[in-house]
């Protein structure tokens, strides 16, 4: 079964965190959310979650697939912090899956992992300053990374990485659980 991390900051996006987590959980697919700083941690729209580890005491080695959530000051923070910086480095090195959604894109940029097309949030591509934005996809693969817009997009996000991490298949058959079409 893949194994997928996703780091969690002050400021996440709660509707792009929570979608992608709650995704990859119904198709199966062992799912970590690990803290930066502390087991409970507020999102940009003061929702508070529960993570299930510190992203200190996991063992990276052992996921298939690391997922940065957007929203500010959650995305900055990633791109700030030196272990997830690493940690991206070290899983485009692997060739290990990285996917970034809404302001995420900018810590891929910050870690020189961003390949050639990527999507974001409409206007955080001039912070995140790189060539190849693509402003029209909702959903942009290059290589090993995926990249998506924002809230808006989370749900065809989530599962464009099931397909990826499982199949096609499984993708479509939770598409119809979810009454979802793409």
């Amino acid at each position: 079964m893949p194994k997928v991390i996703v780091p969690i900051a002050t400021g996440f996006e709660e509707i792009e965190a929570i979608t992608v987590v709650d995704v990859l959980r119904r198709a199966g697919i062992e799912v970590v959310m690990a803290s930066l700083e502390g087991l409970h941690i507020k999102g940009a729209h003061g929702i508070e979650i529960t993570t299930d580890a510190f992203l200190c005491d996991s063992d990276v080695n052992v996921f298939d697939m690391i997922v940065l959530p957007g929203g500010l000051p959650g995305a900055t923070n990633l791109a700030a912090d030196i272990r997830v910086q690493s940690l991206l480095q070290d899983f485009d090195k692997a060739e290990k899956h990285i996917a970034a959604i809404c302001a995420a894109p900018y810590a891929l940029k910050t870690a020189g992992v961003l390949k050639n097309h990527y999507t974001c949030y409409p206007s955080f591509e001039t912070k995140i300053n790189h060539h190849g934005y693509c402003k029209d996809s909702d959903v942009v693969s290059d290589e090993n990374i995926i990249t998506s817009q924002g809230p808006r997009t989370a749900m065809a996000f989530a599962i464009a990485l099931v397909e990826i991490l499982l199949s096609k298949e499984a993708s479509v058959k939770l598409q119809k659980d979810l009454l979802f079409t793409v």
